[in-house]
């Protein structure tokens, strides 16, 4: 062995070292991830940091988890892979992250310096452009090639990452790199200041001029004021205008479920969209009005819309409106101030039906909250006459065996499809899905990456037995850690919603029959106390599986269907 070669027990400070640095520097307390070679060197520097390292078994799973670390906390989530194939698994994760606007900073390696360029010189792992892969997911991608870039490549990436929008980053470092001799001091005096993203005043004042003055206004709030904080604010200009205020999927929890002017989340419903479509001034906070927000892009404005979104590229993206470039919580703080100078100004219309004095006279319309307790009514009328009496028994026995402060994690399955309509999460940034970009696998590691970030509340997790196909690897993980999760898994014997597709669309359904393991026996291999319910039980077994400590898994054999789509009648 050379005298210049560090033996076992020897540590000289390298790249991997000021990686670690400059997170622990930044903030960080936690990391995801999974190691390969190429990475080696910043695993190894995490055993002489306080970082706590959570590793999971396959990296998308590890992208969901810190997906949903990101959203419990509002802040940055690390997650440190390897080189090709364990980069390009985190790409599903990363594009859910994107879509649901969570700050995940991806950390991966890369080949040795000489090869990185497309030389194609045969390194293990080696890709023509690994960075390419993810300029069309991620916010914004990083490269350090030297050990003193890494510092302030990580403060650059944290900081995009943190930048409202929310969303994931791409930072790659060689292998090399990660291993060579860091000549610089220890990291202390790192920075990262996210960019405020503030309304312009004019654009305030304009919309605030079109709200005060509407009678009908409606508030639509998106995952946007979820992800900014911004309840409170909603809730104050909601009370202000009198304004009824529906929830996207993503949105739920901004809004109190049940306020008199919560129309709730029904947005693949008729008579949803219609209310939306009614209303002489909608604001839409924090939402592009895509497609599950519009039931599938039938929703068609017949009043003005003024939109407040985050993302430049979502503005105006599907239909005209006042459009304010702006982080939701900084807007709406600025909104109610802006109309309570206006209501109680001299010239402010005090009689004006969205305004907070505003009442019914004789012949007028209904209240705002009488016309919001018709529309509920209209849609449990049209539920109850599909007969899902087994679907409405299920997720009610889900909610009530769910704590209050409890945080539920839903996978792409029928049950979650309920959920986002007629779930109440009970308090704000309660219920995490995959509704972003759909991928399935995400409902159970990312209940993991809740646990992670509260340990001391119970996590729920949902999925269909396809999708729990998805993450069983990760048992192992929850034993691991001790994480307080429980896993309820719907087993239908297939890919439930396809099956359905395909039988409406086609009169028959393809590749949706799928073998299953017996998923307690597999989750008691695990160490993991696992138990066969029903329906009539269900509510009794899933409560005394979330109150006990430690991970479980309970397993509910149940075909369930979902509602009747009303878009496809527009």
């Amino acid at each position: 062995m050379s005298s210049t070669t560090p033996t076992p027990t020897q540590h000289r400070r390298n790249g991997g070292d000021l990686v670690v640095e400059s997170l622990a520097a930044l903030g960080a307390d936690t990391v995801f991830g999974l190691p390969g070679q190429h990475a080696l060197g910043v695993f190894d520097a995490l055993r002489r940091s306080a970082l706590r390292y959570v590793g999971l078994r396959v990296e998308n799973n590890a992208g969901f988890a810190a997906d949903a670390y990101a959203r419990t906390t509002h802040g940055v989530a690390p997650l440190l892979v390897s080189t090709g194939p364990g980069a390009l698994m985190t790409l599903a994760a990363l594009q859910e992250a994107a879509a649901g606007s969570a700050a995940v900073l991806a950390i991966g390696s890369q080949v040795p310096l000489a090869g990185v360029g497309g030389g194609r010189h045969g390194y293990l792992h080696e890709l023509t452009d690994q960075s390419a892969s993810f300029r069309g997911v991620v916010k914004s991608v990083h490269t350090a090639r030297t050990a003193s870039q890494i510092p302030s490549a990580v403060a650059a990436a944290w900081e995009s990452a943190l930048s409202a929008p929310h969303g994931p980053v791409w930072l790659e470092i060689p292998q090399d790199v990660l291993l060579a001799e860091a000549d610089v001091p220890p990291v202390a005096g790192l920075e990262a200041r996210p960019r405020e993203l503030l309304p312009r005043p004019e654009l305030i004042a304009a919309a605030a001029d079109r709200l005060t003055r509407a009678r009908r206004p409606v508030i639509l709030a998106g995952g946007g004021v979820v992800r900014a904080g911004a309840e409170a604010e909603l809730l104050a200009l909601a009370e202000q205008l009198r304004a009824p205020v529906a929830t996207t999927f993503g949105g739920k929890g901004a809004f109190p479920w049940e306020h008199p002017l919560s129309l709730r989340s029904w947005m693949e419903d008729r008579y949803t969209t219609a209310f939306l479509e009614d209303a002489d001034t909608l604001l839409v906070v924090g939402s592009g009005l895509g497609e599950l927000s519009s039931n599938y892009h039938t929703f068609r404005p017949l009043g003005r819309v003024v939109q407040i979104e985050a993302d430049l590229g979502k503005l105006e993206s599907n239909h005209a409106a006042l459009g304010i470039h702006a982080d939701a919580r900084a807007a709406l703080a600025a909104l109610v101030k802006e109309v309570g100078e206006r209501e109680a100004g001299p010239d402010g219309d005090q009689d004006a039906p969205g305004s907070k004095a505003a009442g019914p006279g004789p012949g007028d319309a209904p209240s705002p909250e009488a016309a919001v307790s018709d529309l509920l009514a209209r849609v449990r009328d049209r539920i109850a006459g599909q007969h899902l009496d087994l679907e409405q028994q299920v997720l009610a026995s889900v909610r009530d065996a769910l704590p209050d402060g409890a945080v539920s994690c839903w996978d792409m399955t029928i049950l979650a499809y309920w959920a986002w309509s007629a779930f109440d999460p009970r308090r704000t940034n309660a219920l995490h899905s995959a509704q972003g970009a759909g991928g399935l696998g995400y409902g159970f590691p990312a209940a993991l990456g809740v646990a992670v970030a509260d340990p001391e509340r119970p996590v729920l997790a949902v999925s269909g037995d396809g999708g729990a196909m998805y993450s069983i690897a990760e048992l192992a993980t929850a034993r691991q850690y001790d994480l307080p999760v429980t896993w309820l898994i719907v087993d239908d014997g297939g890919y439930g919603i396809l099956r359905e597709y395909m039988t409406d669309a086609f009169g028959a359904a393809t590749a949706t029959e799928l073998t299953r393991p017996d998923f307690v026996a597999l989750a008691e291999s695990f160490g993991v106390p696992a138990l066969r319910t029903t329906p009539e039980q269900l509510r009794t077994d899933l409560a005394a599986a979330l109150a006990a400590p430690g991970p479980s898994v309970v397993v509910l054999p149940a075909h369930l269907r979902m509602f009747a789509p009303t878009h496809l009648d527009s």
